[in-house]
């Protein structure tokens, strides 16, 4: 599988990845998924403290021991977790975030990670505090980049501009084009794009039918019940039976984006989500003007 490079940094990550917080608590079954996806080309895992209040990293931690030099492993801090309560508040503070990435290490039994990111953030957080504590952990070897996940413009706006993040973490496919516009401002600024929810819930995949009945019932975005029907049998009838790779290729026809970063709760949807992708016919130009016809071009309407 081919990689791109996150940011300006020197990791060079999967155009598909592995998003771990599907993968549940089952250890073995944990396991096997994350080395389908290895054994299928995809080089990057992310995780973050909070999913399963800490399992998640072990797991990862343990599936990757012996291979750490053939992966690229990423997790997020800020949510201050009570396990036992099964509670979380945002915590953006220096001191959380050194012992948020003291504690993933000893999860992961990891000796450092690669790309740390923030879970989320508001306008109101120290950000230059947030900035200067992330530069320290690098500079002590701890994290070998970082970056951000968020969807608040204001708070991009302030990292892009105060900060060395090499990636923003953000919802973006066919139906939430809302990263599209300040997909020109990350690239002026050589940061990558990590999109998660490449298939929209599974409403731009091979079983959009049935997932626009389970999911979409309340609508999704500013589209309704009935439009995401109609987009969904028109997305059929566009892609000609391969649907998950042309969410996939919508995405990263843009070379700002580094990575679709995938959910799997099975070792079948890796191997279905990566051999459609790797088999696709080429997306050309016009093809992407057609997908981009079905949808609206939405903007983030809040923290702006």
């Amino acid at each position: 599988m081919q990689k791109r490079q996150l940011g300006a940094s020197d990791l060079y990550v999967s155009e598909l990845s592995l998003g771990c917080m599907s993968l549940g608590t089952e250890e073995h079954k944990a396991k096997d998924i994350i080395h389908t996806a290895l054994d299928y080309g995809v080089n990057y895992l992310d995780t973050a403290d909070l999913y399963s209040f800490g399992e998640n990293e072990k797991i990862v931690g343990k599936a990757t021991e012996g291979i750490r030099d053939q992966v690229i492993i990423g997790s997020k801090v800020g949510n201050n977790f009570d396990k036992e309560k099964g509670t979380w508040s945002w915590d953006p503070s220096p001191a959380h975030i050194k012992q948020g990435l003291k504690d993933s290490l000893h999860r992961t039994g990891l000796d450092y990670i690669d790309l740390y990111q923030l879970h989320g953030g508001t306008i109101d957080d120290p950000i230059d505090e947030v900035i200067d504590t992330f530069e320290a952990l690098k500079k002590e070897g701890l994290i070998r980049e970082y970056g951000i996940s968020s969807i608040r413009p204001n708070v991009l706006r302030q990292f892009l501009q105060k900060s060395n993040i090499v990636s923003v973490m953000m919802q973006y496919n066919l139906l939430d084009r809302r990263p599209e516009e300040f997909l020109p401002l990350l690239r002026e600024n050589d940061v990558s794009v990590l999109a998660r929810g490449p298939l929209a819930k599974g409403m731009l995949s091979s079983k959009a039918e049935q997932a626009v009945a389970s999911k979409g019932k309340d609508g999704f975005l500013s589209y309704d019940y009935n439009d995401l029907v109609d987009i969904s049998e028109k997305w059929k009838d566009m892609t000609s039976g391969e649907e998950n790779a042309k969410s996939f290729q919508y995405i990263l026809h843009n070379e700002t984006v580094a990575s679709c970063v995938f959910g799997a709760s099975s070792t079948e949807q890796v191997k279905e989500n990566i051999n459609a992708f790797k088999k696709a016919t080429p997306l050309t130009d016009a093809d992407y003007k057609q997908m981009q016809s079905l949808t609206k071009a939405l903007t983030y309407a809040n923290h702006r």
